[in-house]
């Protein structure tokens, strides 16, 4: 798969700005920025909604970023697989549960917990969504109904970016190998209903 929108030059304050945060994060501009850069406000209302969405503290930050990387890979989403990897790196969070999110189902690495979120994420991902009464009634019980409520809404954003990536053909730029991490681990085979 090929981008789909030829990436548009980066021009002006905002541009410079963004260029440099960019920069100073990745070590370069990722061409995908250059495709959403033909509609800066949905650029700056995505970017915007993603900050605040990290501000958020009612749910465990790993448990978020595997279920960020469960609908990445439920989807097919590489960009954002591969900078989910390159953030969990940077976020200290366990690489090796991180590498082996796409084969999560036949991994022995997550604790029960992490399964009832990785399953969640994908079945939140599914067309139609396939949560269950019994799956959301463990998570409730075992998260609380604040980060229950905010791991859903990281869900449901996980899925408009991912989905938004796939669509525009916006595939991996290379963030985990900067890291000099493993490539990610094969998806287990399922795809998206």
């Amino acid at each position: 798969m090929t981008i789909r929108i030829p990436a548009a030059e980066i021009t002006g304050f905002y541009g410079a700005l963004i260029k440099k945060f960019s920069a100073k994060m990745f070590g370069r501009v990722p061409e995908s920025l250059g495709v959403m850069w033909h509609n800066q406000p949905v650029l700056k209302a995505s970017m915007g909604f993603g900050q605040k969405l990290q501000r958020w503290n009612s749910c465990d930050e790993s448990l978020k970023s595997y279920a960020h990387m469960a609908v990445a890979s439920f989807i097919g989403c590489t960009w954002c697989l591969d900078y989910n990897y390159f953030m969990a790196h940077n976020h200290g969070l366990d690489l090796e549960k991180a590498r082996q999110i796409p084969c999560w189902r036949e991994s022995e690495v997550f604790t029960p917990l992490e399964r009832d979120v990785l399953e969640y994420a994908e079945a939140m991902s599914a067309t139609p969504v396939s949560v269950t009464d019994e799956l959301s009634a463990r998570l409730l019980e075992q998260l609380g109904a604040p980060a229950l409520i905010e791991l859903t809404s990281v869900i449901g954003f996980a899925n408009l970016t991912t989905r938004s990536n796939v669509a525009l053909g916006i595939e991996s730029e290379g963030f985990a190998d900067s890291c000099e991490l493993k490539p990610l681990a094969a998806r287990s085979g399922r795809g998206v209903a």
